[in-house]
Protein backbone atom coordinates (compact mmCIF):
# COMPACT_ATOMS: atom_id res chain seq x y z
CA UNK A 1 0.00 0.00 0.00
CA UNK A 2 2.85 2.26 0.78
CA UNK A 3 4.51 1.51 -2.73
CA UNK A 4 0.90 2.89 -4.34
CA UNK A 5 0.74 5.81 -2.27
CA UNK A 6 4.41 6.81 -3.45
CA UNK A 7 3.67 6.25 -7.20
CA UNK A 8 0.13 8.16 -6.96
CA UNK A 9 2.21 11.32 -5.47
CA UNK A 10 4.74 10.78 -7.79
CA UNK A 11 2.40 11.07 -10.53
CA UNK A 12 0.20 13.59 -9.63
CA UNK A 13 2.96 15.71 -8.55
CA UNK A 14 4.55 15.06 -12.27
CA UNK A 15 1.33 15.84 -13.60
CA UNK A 16 1.17 19.22 -11.53
CA UNK A 17 5.03 20.14 -12.59
CA UNK A 18 3.76 19.70 -16.88
CA UNK A 19 0.95 21.57 -16.43
CA UNK A 20 2.07 24.52 -14.57
CA UNK A 21 5.03 24.42 -17.47
CA UNK A 22 2.66 24.52 -20.44
CA UNK A 23 0.87 27.10 -18.97
CA UNK A 24 3.74 29.10 -17.98
CA UNK A 25 5.37 29.05 -21.31
CA UNK A 26 2.29 30.39 -23.13
CA UNK A 27 1.58 33.30 -20.72
CA UNK A 28 5.23 34.30 -20.67
CA UNK A 29 5.21 33.86 -24.72
CA UNK A 30 1.95 35.05 -25.49
CA UNK A 31 1.52 38.52 -26.74
CA UNK A 32 -0.81 41.54 -25.19
CA UNK A 33 -3.41 41.42 -28.29
CA UNK A 34 -2.47 45.32 -28.88
CA UNK A 35 0.58 46.54 -31.48
CA UNK A 36 2.61 49.10 -30.45
CA UNK A 37 2.44 51.95 -32.55
CA UNK A 38 5.92 52.80 -34.66
CA UNK A 39 7.69 55.96 -33.65
CA UNK A 40 10.83 57.18 -35.27
CA UNK A 41 13.58 57.22 -33.54
CA UNK A 42 14.35 61.12 -34.07
CA UNK A 43 12.85 64.10 -36.00
CA UNK A 44 14.75 66.37 -37.63
CA UNK A 45 14.99 69.57 -36.26
CA UNK A 46 16.89 72.90 -38.10
CA UNK A 47 19.24 74.45 -35.38
CA UNK A 48 19.06 78.22 -37.31
CA UNK A 49 22.66 80.11 -37.72
CA UNK A 50 24.08 81.79 -34.16
CA UNK A 51 21.74 79.22 -32.17
CA UNK A 52 23.98 76.72 -29.77
CA UNK A 53 24.44 73.12 -30.31
CA UNK A 54 24.45 71.11 -27.59
CA UNK A 55 26.49 67.64 -27.84
CA UNK A 56 23.00 65.57 -27.04
CA UNK A 57 21.77 66.24 -30.89
CA UNK A 58 25.32 65.30 -31.92
CA UNK A 59 25.56 61.71 -33.31
CA UNK A 60 28.74 59.99 -32.64
CA UNK A 61 30.33 56.75 -34.60
CA UNK A 62 33.37 55.29 -33.60
CA UNK A 63 35.49 52.68 -35.40
CA UNK A 64 38.80 51.02 -34.31
CA UNK A 65 41.89 50.75 -36.14
CA UNK A 66 44.06 49.65 -33.99
CA UNK A 67 44.98 46.75 -32.05
CA UNK A 68 44.01 47.50 -28.87
CA UNK A 69 40.41 45.21 -27.95
CA UNK A 70 37.73 47.51 -27.38
CA UNK A 71 39.06 50.54 -27.81
CA UNK A 72 36.32 52.24 -29.83
CA UNK A 73 33.49 51.20 -27.49
CA UNK A 74 35.73 52.81 -24.64
CA UNK A 75 35.76 56.04 -26.46
CA UNK A 76 32.14 55.93 -27.74
CA UNK A 77 31.51 55.44 -23.76
CA UNK A 78 34.08 58.69 -22.71
CA UNK A 79 32.00 60.82 -25.43
CA UNK A 80 28.63 60.08 -24.47
CA UNK A 81 29.75 61.01 -21.22
CA UNK A 82 29.90 64.49 -22.39
CA UNK A 83 26.43 64.17 -23.93
CA UNK A 84 26.88 62.70 -27.36
CA UNK A 85 24.45 60.48 -28.40
CA UNK A 86 26.15 56.73 -29.24
CA UNK A 87 26.04 55.64 -32.75
CA UNK A 88 27.63 52.29 -34.40
CA UNK A 89 30.84 51.09 -33.09
CA UNK A 90 33.51 48.44 -34.67
CA UNK A 91 36.18 47.42 -35.92
CA UNK A 92 37.30 50.25 -39.09
CA UNK A 93 37.19 48.71 -42.36
CA UNK A 94 38.39 52.44 -43.72
CA UNK A 95 41.28 52.80 -45.34
CA UNK A 96 42.11 55.80 -42.71
CA UNK A 97 44.42 54.28 -40.25
CA UNK A 98 45.29 57.27 -38.03
CA UNK A 99 47.50 56.85 -35.03
CA UNK A 100 45.74 58.58 -32.70
CA UNK A 101 42.47 59.91 -33.84
CA UNK A 102 40.64 60.99 -37.47
CA UNK A 103 37.09 62.07 -38.08
CA UNK A 104 36.43 60.81 -41.26
CA UNK A 105 34.27 64.06 -43.12
CA UNK A 106 33.35 65.91 -46.06
CA UNK A 107 33.68 69.54 -44.67
CA UNK A 108 35.99 69.77 -41.78
CA UNK A 109 34.33 73.35 -40.72
CA UNK A 110 31.09 71.87 -39.86
CA UNK A 111 30.19 73.09 -35.99
CA UNK A 112 29.87 69.29 -35.21
CA UNK A 113 32.73 68.01 -36.58
CA UNK A 114 34.89 70.89 -34.87
CA UNK A 115 32.71 70.03 -31.59
CA UNK A 116 33.53 66.34 -32.02
CA UNK A 117 36.88 67.23 -32.79
CA UNK A 118 37.61 69.46 -29.71
CA UNK A 119 36.59 66.52 -27.12
CA UNK A 120 40.02 64.75 -27.37
CA UNK A 121 43.12 65.22 -25.94
CA UNK A 122 45.10 64.63 -29.36
CA UNK A 123 45.01 66.00 -32.74
CA UNK A 124 42.49 65.64 -35.15
CA UNK A 125 43.62 63.81 -38.35
CA UNK A 126 40.62 64.69 -41.42
CA UNK A 127 40.13 62.03 -44.24
CA UNK A 128 37.63 61.80 -46.39
CA UNK A 129 34.77 59.36 -45.45
CA UNK A 130 35.03 55.74 -46.46
CA UNK A 131 32.58 54.03 -43.99
CA UNK A 132 29.09 54.47 -44.84
CA UNK A 133 26.70 54.69 -41.84
CA UNK A 134 23.29 56.12 -41.38
CA UNK A 135 24.32 59.14 -39.84
CA UNK A 136 26.06 61.51 -37.63
CA UNK A 137 30.18 61.66 -37.25
CA UNK A 138 32.78 59.21 -37.71
CA UNK A 139 35.05 59.14 -35.77
CA UNK A 140 38.72 56.15 -36.69
CA UNK A 141 40.46 55.71 -33.46
CA UNK A 142 44.30 54.39 -33.76
CA UNK A 143 47.27 52.77 -31.70
CA UNK A 144 48.31 55.80 -29.74
CA UNK A 145 44.72 57.34 -28.96
CA UNK A 146 45.05 59.15 -25.67
CA UNK A 147 41.37 59.42 -24.86
CA UNK A 148 39.02 62.29 -24.51
CA UNK A 149 39.35 65.55 -22.51
CA UNK A 150 37.64 65.67 -19.12
CA UNK A 151 36.72 69.48 -19.29
CA UNK A 152 35.79 69.63 -22.77
CA UNK A 153 33.37 72.09 -24.15
CA UNK A 154 29.74 70.34 -24.27
CA UNK A 155 28.15 72.85 -26.86
CA UNK A 156 29.23 75.39 -29.66
CA UNK A 157 27.42 77.78 -31.79
CA UNK A 158 26.13 77.55 -35.22
CA UNK A 159 27.60 79.21 -38.11
CA UNK A 160 24.51 78.00 -40.53
CA UNK A 161 21.68 76.91 -41.02
CA UNK A 162 22.01 72.65 -39.59
CA UNK A 163 19.98 70.05 -40.04
CA UNK A 164 20.05 67.97 -36.75
CA UNK A 165 18.24 64.59 -35.86
CA UNK A 166 16.66 65.07 -31.96
CA UNK A 167 15.58 62.07 -29.61
CA UNK A 168 12.06 61.56 -29.69
CA UNK A 169 10.50 60.62 -26.51
CA UNK A 170 7.64 58.32 -26.99
CA UNK A 171 4.35 59.24 -24.75
CA UNK A 172 3.59 56.95 -22.14
CA UNK A 173 0.00 55.95 -22.34
CA UNK A 174 -2.28 56.98 -19.73
CA UNK A 175 -2.94 54.08 -16.97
Amino acid sequence: MRTGMRLLTLAVAFAVFLVGGVVGFNLLTAGTGETAPATPGCKDEVIAAGSPIPSNVVTINVFNASARSGLANRAQLDLQKNGFRGGQIGNSESATKPRRVAILTNDPNDPRVALVASQFKDKVQYAAPDISVADGIVVVVGDEYRGVKTDATTSTTSDKDITVCVPVVPAVPAA
